[in-house]
């Protein structure tokens, strides 16, 4: 799944997570996409493969906040 594709849906999980027919506030959903990204960004720090995940979940926050 590309980082554009992942961001997209980390945030519409969010959305729908409030009540599934009423829309939560966007910027709610891009905060706890963005809080998801920054503890998994954490947790690849102490990981032997870092480098390749950090920087896909890096990218993903950078597509999170153009949404």
């Amino acid at each position: 799944m590309t980082t554009i594709e992942k961001a997209r849906k980390l945030v519409a999980m969010f959305e729908s997570i409030a009540h599934p027919t009423i829309d939560c506030d966007k910027q709610f959903a891009k905060e706890a996409a963005m809080r998801c990204a920054d503890e998994l960004i954490s947790a690849f720090k102490s990981s032997a493969c870092r480098d390749v995940h950090m920087e896909y979940w890096i990218e993903v926050k950078q597509e999170i906040q153009k949404l």
